[in-house]
């Protein structure tokens, strides 16, 4: 199983993807958030199809489209984390941090 934990930022409503997979192609989602849009997303995306999710273009991934009128900030990180804890549980990638690191730089 992956575990996923996200803390989006300045909102605070910090989520826990778990994902696991016995076949490598599909995997069983499971989140729990602070945030009441993502938990109305988390109804709705419980199984994922790795393959044709993780390969789909960018944006088009069902992951994305079920977040479209859910989640209403754009820049919300969870879609991208949810995709990449079903690319890990079915070993198309290795389970490695992603890291947005953001600071104001004064000119």
């Amino acid at each position: 199983m992956i575990e996923v934990k996200v803390n989006p930022g300045v909102c605070g409503l910090k989520s826990v993807i778990k994902a696991n997979s016995t076949d490598g192609m599909n995997s069983n989602v499971t989140i729990d958030s602070e945030c009441p849009a993502v938990m109305k997303l988390a109804e709705k995306i419980t199984t994922v199809d790795a393959m044709q999710e993780v390969f789909a273009p960018f944006g088009t991934s069902s992951v994305f489209t079920e977040s479209n009128g859910i989640l209403t900030h754009a820049t919300c990180p969870l879609p991208t984390a949810i995709l990449k804890a079903v690319e890990a549980s079915c070993s198309l990638a290795l389970p490695v941090d992603v890291i947005i690191e953001i600071s104001k730089v004064d000119n």
